[in-house]
This record gives C-alpha cells, sequence and structure tokens, in this order.
C-alpha cells in the first residue's frame, strides 16, 4: 500500500509499475464527462491530472485527486493534502480515519445521497473504495430484499390475442408472409422487474463483484445479482443513471441511484492489455469541498439561507466573462458573497498577506462590485497542523463609489475531527455518530462569522 497526498509527498516508482503512466491516461480519457471532471478547467485538458510522474527522479506524486488506485496487485491511495504531516508515516488507523473524513464530507454534497446516518461502518479496512462498497452493497440488498423496483415499459410481443396496439406492418412482413397469421405482433406497456434502473444496478453491482476483494461485500453484492438475475446484462452510463426519476412511492431508491451515479461517475475498469484487471476511483477535492460546504450549511445552518453557483451575472456588458461565486448568502437583509478556496492558509504574523493570494482577492472584488455586497467571505479548511478560525481581513476603499469600503474577510472551517486520527480503535457506528463533535464544532463556528451578535 501507497499514500499520497496531493501535491506534497513522492514516493520512487517501483519497476513492476511499468505502464501505470499508460493507464491512468486511459482513465483520464474513458472518464465520465460529470461535474467532478467538468469543475474549472479538467475538460479541456487532454494529458491525465490524477498523479505526476517525475520520469528524472523516478518518482511519482500525487495532484489534486483524492481515491484509491488498484494496479498491479498495489493499491495507492491518493489522500487529502490537509492531512499531511511532514517526517511523519501515517498508520493503517490514520489512513482509515481521513477515508471516514471523505464519506462525512460526501454525505452532504448536493448530488450524492449516502445513507452514512443510518448505516454502521462495521469494521473498516483502510481502503476507501471497499468502505463505499459497503456501504452501497448493504443498503441496497437489505432494501431489494423488502421492495422491488418495478416500472412500466413499453415492450414488443408476440401474443395470441392483441393487447396494446398490433404492429401492422411488422405482423404483415414478418408473420402473415411467414404463415404464423396467428401469431400477433403487439407493442404494450407491462409493469416489468426487467427496466432500465434495475439494469444500472445490476451492471453496477456486478462492476464492483469483480473489483471487490472483501468477503462481506462480495456476499451483499452476489444477493443483489441473484435477486436481478432475471434482469438483463448491459453496460451503464453515469449519464444514464442520472435522468432516472421516482415517484413518491420508490423514494428510497433515490439513494441506490445515487450510489451508481457515484460509481459509474469515478470509477473506470477495464481489462488492461487483456491479462490485468485495473481500478480507479478518483475524486477531485477542490468539487468536493466546495460542495461540503454549501450542503453542510444547507442541511445544519438554518440561519443562513444559501445559493450555489450564481451564474447570471457577468463582469462586463457584452457578458463575455461570467462571474460564479461558489455561495451567494442570505442572512436576514444582509447579502454575503462566499467562495471555497481548498488552499492552505497559514497563521504568520510576518506574512501580512497570511497565504491569501493576489489574484483570489481580485476575483473577490469582481463578485463585490457586479453583486452590489460589501461584504465578503473566503473559506479555507482547515489542516491537521493547525487551526484559526479568523486569518485575515481586507478592507478594500473603492474610490469610483465615493469611498464605499468593501470587506473581505478570509476563515479556516474546522472540517477535521482530530479526535478520530487518534483513535486506535473505532466502534462499529454510523458517520453521524463518528462526525457528532466536527457537525457541532463546524456549525458554530459558521454561525460566530455571520451571526456575531447573537453569540
Amino acid at each position: 500500500m501507497i499514500n499520497l497526498f496531493e501535491y506534497q509527498n513522492k514516493v520512487a516508482l517501483p519497476s513492476s509499475w511499468e505502464g501505470l503512466e499508460e493507464f491512468l491516461d486511459e482513465v483520464w480519457k474513458n472518464r465520465e464527462k460529470t461535474d467532478f471532471y467538468l469543475n474549472g478547467q479538467a475538460d479541456k485538458i487532454e494529458v491525465q491530472q490524477f498523479v505526476q510522474f517525475l520520469h528524472k527522479t523516478k518518482e511519482v506524486k500525487s495532484n489534486k485527486y483524492v481515491g484509491v488506485i488498484h494496479f498491479e496487485g498495489q493499491r495507492i491511495n491518493l489522500l487529502p493534502k490537509i492531512f499531511y504531516k511532514p517526517d511523519a508515516e501515517s498508520s493503517p488507523e490514520e489512513i482509515q480515519a481521513m477515508q471516514c473524513h471523505i464519506l462525512w464530507w460526501l454525505s452532504y454534497c448536493r448530488k450524492i445521497k449516502f445513507p452514512n446516518y443510518q448505516t454502521a461502518l462495521g469494521n473498516l479496512k483502510s481502503d476507501f473504495f471497499e468502505v463505499l462498497i459497503y456501504l452501497f452493497s448493504k443498503y441496497t440488498r437489505v432494501l431489494l430484499t423488502s421492495s422491488i423496483y418495478q416500472q412500466y415499459e413499453e415492450i414488443s410481443h408476440e401474443l395470441p390475442f392483441i393487447k396494446g396496439r398490433l404492429n401492422t406492418s411488422t405482423y404483415i412482413h414478418e408473420n402473415i408472409a411467414r404463415g404464423r397469421w396467428h401469431k400477433l405482433n403487439c407493442t404494450y406497456n407491462a409493469f416489468v422487474l426487467d427496466n432500465k434502473f434495475n439494469r444500472i444496478i445490476k451492471y453496477v453491482a456486478s462492476l464492483l463483484f469483480r473489483n471487490t476483494t472483501s468477503s462481506e461485500n462480495k456476499k451483499y453484492l452476489r444477493e443483489i445479482l441473484f435477486i436481478l438475475d432475471e434482469v438483463t446484462d448491459v453496460q451503464a452510463t453515469a449519464e444514464e443513471c442520472a435522468n432516472i426519476q421516482f415517484n413518491p412511492m420508490f423514494g428510497e431508491f433515490e439513494t441506490v441511484r445515487d450510489y451508481c451515479y457515484l460509481f459509474l461517475s469515478n470509477c473506470i475498469s477495464f481489462n488492461y492489455k487483456q491479462d490485468l484487471k485495473l481500478f480507479a476511483f478518483l475524486l477531485p477535492m477542490e468539487y468536493v469541498f466546495e460542495d461540503f460546504i454549501f450542503g453542510f450549511i444547507e442541511k445544519e445552518v438554518k440561519e443562513v439561507q444559501a445559493k450555489a453557483q450564481v451564474s447570471s451575472t457577468y463582469l462586463d456588458k457584452e457578458e463575455a466573462f461570467a462571474l460564479r461565486p461558489d455561495l451567494l448568502l442570505k442572512i436576514g437583509e444582509r447579502s454575503v458573497i462566499a467562495d471555497t478556496k481548498y488552499k492552505i492558509v497559514y497563521s504568520d504574523e510576518r506574512d501580512p498577506k497570511k497565504g491569501i493570494s493576489q489574484g483570489d482577492l481580485y476575483q473577490m472584488l469582481a463578485y463585490a462590485v457586479r453583486f452590489n455586497t460589501d461584504e465578503i467571505v473566503l473559506f479555507y479548511p482547515n489542516t491537521i497542523q493547525g487551526y484559526q478560525e479568523q486569518v485575515s481581513e481586507v478592507l478594500i476603499e473603492d474610490n469610483l463609489a465615493g469611498g464605499k469600503q468593501v470587506k473581505i474577510r478570509a476563515f479556516q472551517l474546522p472540517i477535521i475531527n482530530e479526535n478520530l486520527l487518534v483513535q486506535e480503535k473505532r466502534t462499529a457506528v454510523g458517520l453521524a455518530e463518528l462526525f457528532e463533535d466536527a457537525k457541532e464544532r463546524l456549525t458554530k463556528s459558521i454561525q460566530r462569522i455571520f451571526l456575531p451578535l447573537e453569540n
């Protein structure tokens, strides 16, 4: 097992990894064009962005993606940079805790609905991929045992009587012309098990069954495949999965759909060079952090109303330069622009900028002008190395607006549960219980930022 932290440590490239770069290029080329990958400019880059290959020193280094890569019997964990400790090796228990954090962050993402708050994590292994399979397979198996999803689909069959509509042309050419006049070719709607959604579940379960090494996961997935034995085997895509809609009677299946979407949009698994089975599950942390903060404020901080990715405002009259702040917040009558920055900032009295880039400030000033607000907030994650709530405050005077002042404040948000990282053993509990203290701490931090008088 090899652990790489985003843009941090390097690891010597083993000779057995020949072909890894070619494999990752293929992963990038075949990736689903989903929100995770289209965030920013990733859709315009042709070279894979997962791992840097330093050919001169024969080393590898992680980029901005987190997740897991299985290659040649090796597991490569790509971990968030905020957990990196220089000159310190991370234990398997610490890696497990880091991956639990990723699951907690994902549980608040708008487009991913995990049942983590009802599901115990059990005896976790330090493999992010196996944990996700466990959550999906256990939830889906329990749901399918009690309720099979069926829906009306249009099908065509030869029947001894007319049902639905008679396919006249087909009946004449295929039946009457061949002396099979007593068989009627009809098209009708039937309430069937073999529908598009069940075919997606079966495809995902088959994909995961071939890649998991956990006997418990294999057991659950085997039971899912047994239940869906009569469903047709077809390949599915994330786009097809995202288009599935449910009526309220089948609302519980939304979680299964979102799990399937998560796997289909971030997994690549195929036979490479016809003899090696390879797998990658990768997520861009910038998007995860942004989505987590929005989802958390929306769900946990009732005093603040959040709107995400407001895209109807432009910097110029010709509308060539769109402005898309991450969050537009309403606190009573106040409007606040908030932008998430997945960067490491620090508290150093000798550096007046505190690690905040000048480009970020220029961007925030443009937001203030076009959205007509004098209050801007930058959100950064805290790190395992330390936490200071307010990092910096900058006042900018707008002479064109009669000396109006724009206040830009930068904060670290406590998104790490430090206690979880030092525990050697963890009981079988759900994410809600594991991160109850972290949730309360983050909620209070956001309330202090926006509601100073009430606190």
